[in-house]
């Protein structure tokens, strides 16, 4: 028996450790599992908090902070002058750091100054940021490519943007001296701003003499943009415009009366505001400057231009701007086209609604750049705007929108809800009655363009008009036979039907209630009485290329796919 179970021993060890064996492995192999497991919940637990603690440094910081996940070019923090791939970069002086280095870079690398004093000889030193130059950048001294080596390398200065080696920072002809480069005359130097800050008597003739040091041909650029409009791109153009002027010259305000008191500070006429957004958003800012008219600023009042980056843009596309700015030329080409560009004068016009039977009520008043209109086109605007307030974020591209609106132009074709316009409504030209043909809507045009590119007044037919200006003081004032007459005027296969022009139009719905708008601000109006008047003059900026959005075969694919445009355009 003894003999037997020692035989059956080293049996039994085998057992026990082939036992142990397995649970040894199903130990580590548990932990290979869980443990990246229990690190990615403790990272996703943690980001938080310091993206939390990043927002909160961001918003005290005299920098403008943005954190990404991913940079779009090889990048170095300049602090550690590590290769990071994710982390923070100030889009007005363009620093870059990582998470952990942020808080570092915040405190000891300053950002672009707003307002600065001289130095003692009077003149305006270059600001370097080392490393992370532009693409295809070149030395100004050697004129080599600059920022080809794998590391924290070169410098750039964030005024006048030049860059150059290392090596050959000494060389540079001038010395330190910026003169802020090609877009000095529209650049405000911060010594400006330090200067104005610091007179005791704040009037034109003052500004007029500190002007003077910046130049004969000096003409402040402010850029105001809605950073909704153009899928979301404003926020980016922002920043990009932040990198070339003086960030105080660029701003996304609630209340663009805010940003426009800085042309008080400025010389009077020399001062251009590039509006960043849709039409809506022009008739925003056109808004604020009549406010400041009324406080008796006409003196300093801005020469208004426009970057369309909204869905119906017709006020830019009569003002030479172009159907829509999608990224296709660069920032810099913009400042450029903003400079050449020649000053016309554009008729604002005052709309009154006077509801029938509320002789207590004031009327409603509104302002108009572009147009009115009421039947399908305005039931269109109102069922997209009911949707979009419902879900905003789904309206977010160009391409959505007017497949949106060509669905709301299909069903109107089917129900027409508009139809017998003209047993609903009398229309007056200046005092005369005008006899309606069966209509189902009726568009008062104030510029050359309608519905996202279409030329409405001139038409394509052979019958001869009085051409359309945008101050004349006349409006134009057309009919429209339903939904499927606006497609067919949108691909150039009919045209609306003239019903004159007026420098006053008034129109009274007699009965039921029908869809209006005006310049995309939908909605829905019971009998009244509509009274169409000139209110003012705005100074725009018109450009003289040519215009390409009638031969744009994108623009007309669009144009044939939606026969109306987000007029709103926010």
């Amino acid at each position: 028996m003894e003999k037997g179970a020692e035989e059956r021993r080293p049996l039994k060890n085998r057992g026990l450790m082939a036992l142990f064996s397995d649970w040894n492995l199903l130990l580590w192999t548990g932990l290979a599992v869980l443990l990246p497991i229990l690190i990615t919940l403790w990272c996703s637990f943690q980001r938080p908090k310091r993206k939390v603690q990043l927002k909160d440094l961001f918003r005290k910081s005299k920098h403008g902070w943005h954190y990404t996940d991913l940079f779009n070019k090889p990048t170095y923090c300049c602090v550690c002058t590590q290769p990071i791939l994710q982390g923070a970069f100030c889009e007005c002086c363009g620093i870059c750091a990582d998470e952990f280095c942020v808080r570092k870079a915040d405190h000891t690398l300053p950002c672009k100054e707003i307002m600065a004093p001289v130095q003692a000889d009077g003149s305006f030193l270059h600001r370097w940021v080392r490393g992370n130059v532009p693409l295809a950048s070149y030395c100004t001294v050697c004129k080599q490519q600059c920022g080809t080596q794998p590391k924290l390398c070169d410098y750039r200065c964030v005024w006048c943007q030049i860059t150059v080696h290392d090596d050959c920072k000494a060389g540079l002809s001038g010395g330190e001296q910026c003169d802020l480069g090609e877009f000095r005359s529209v650049i405000i130097p911060p010594q400006y701003l330090y200067q104005v800050n610091k007179l005791r008597r704040r009037h034109p003739d003052e500004y007029c003499k500190l002007a003077a040091a910046c130049g004969s041909v000096w003409s402040p650029l402010l850029v105001l943009a809605n950073t909704r409009s153009g899928n979301n791109m404003g926020e980016v153009l922002l920043g990009e415009f932040r990198t070339l002027l003086n960030p105080v010259q660029v701003h996304f305000s609630k209340t663009p009366a805010k940003a426009l008191q800085l042309c008080t500070l400025l010389p009077p006429g020399a001062v251009r505001v590039l509006v960043c957004g849709g039409d809506g958003t022009v008739g925003w800012v056109l808004d604020a400057i009549d406010t400041m008219k009324l406080k008796g600023q006409d003196q300093f009042i801005p020469r208004v231009t426009i970057l369309p980056l909204g869905t119906g843009n017709d006020l830019s596309n009569s003002l030479g701007w172009g159907s829509g700015y999608a990224g296709e030329i660069p920032i810099e080409q913009v400042i450029r086209n903003v400079l050449e560009a020649e000053v016309v004068k554009m008729d604002r016009w005052k709309v009154q609604v006077a509801s029938k039977g509320n002789y207590f009520r004031k009327p409603k008043v509104l302002s108009m750049n572009n147009y009115f209109s009421v039947g399908p086109d305005a039931l269109m605007a109102l069922n997209f705007h009911a949707h979009r307030e419902k879900t905003p974020s789904f309206f977010s591209s160009r391409i959505i929108n007017k497949a949106v609106y060509f669905l709301y132009g299909t069903k109107d074709c089917l129900v027409q809800e508009c139809k017998d316009l003209d047993k609903r409504i009398e229309l007056e030209l200046d005092g005369e009655r005008v006899a309606l043909p069966s209509l189902e809507g009726i568009i008062v045009c104030n510029i050359g363009y309608w519905g996202g590119g279409c030329r409405l007044w001139e038409g394509m037919g052979d019958e001869p008009c009085p051409p359309t200006r945008l101050d004349d003081g006349l409006l134009e004032v057309v009919g429209v036979f339903g939904s499927f007459h606006c497609a067919q005027i949108q691909v150039k296969l009919a045209n609306p039907v003239r019903l004159g022009q007026a420098h006053t139009v008034r129109l009274v719905l007699k009965s039921s209630r029908m869809p209006m708008q005006v310049d995309g601000e939908p909605w829905a109006q019971g009998p009244c009485t509509i009274t169409i008047t000139h209110k003012t003059q705005a100074l725009m900026l018109y450009h003289s290329a040519e215009q390409t959005d009638d031969d744009d075969e994108d623009s007309t694919l669009l144009n044939y796919i939606c026969p109306f445009s987000e007029y709103k355009a926010y």
